[in-house]
C-alpha cells in the first residue's frame, strides 16, 4: 500500500450540504475500495490561479489516504464524472512528503489544543 494526497476543486455554486455530499462520496468510493484515510482537511472557498469554465473561486478539499495503486484509477474516474469537480490531483507521497505531512498534522493538532 502506498500513501497518496489527492486535492480536488468543487464548483462553488454548491450549498454546504451539497459540498459535503460530494466530499462523502469521493471517502466513500476509497473507503469501499479498502483505502485507509489519514486525513481530511476542508481548505474552504479559494480564489483560482486562473478562471476555470468561466468560475473564479472553488471549493478546496484534501485527502490523504493509504490504498493499494489500482484504486486511484477508480477514483480518478469518479473524479471526471462527476460535474461537481472542476479540478482534481493526485500524487503518491514519498517518505519525504508522508514525513512532512505528518508533521503538519501534529503541528496543527497541537493548535487546535492551546
Amino acid at each position: 500500500m502506498n500513501q497518496y494526497e489527492t486535492v480536488f476543486i468543487l464548483t462553488p455554486v454548491l450549498s454546504d450540504v451539497q459540498m459535503k455530499e460530494a466530499v462523502e462520496k469521493f471517502k466513500g468510493i476509497l473507503q469501499e475500495e479498502g483505502a485507509e484515510i489519514i486525513n481530511e482537511e476542508n481548505w474552504g472557498l479559494k480564489k483560482l490561479a486562473y478562471p476555470i469554465e468561466k468560475k473564479s473561486t472553488g471549493f478546496y478539499q484534501l485527502i490523504e489516504f493509504n490504498a493499494d495503486p489500482t484504486v486511484i484509477d477508480k477514483l480518478e474516474l469518479n473524479f471526471r464524472r462527476d460535474e461537481r469537480v472542476i479540478r482534481f490531483l493526485t500524487f503518491r507521497m514519498d517518505k519525504y512528503a508522508a514525513e512532512y505531512a505528518a508533521k503538519r498534522r501534529s503541528v496543527k493538532s497541537n493548535k487546535k489544543e492551546d
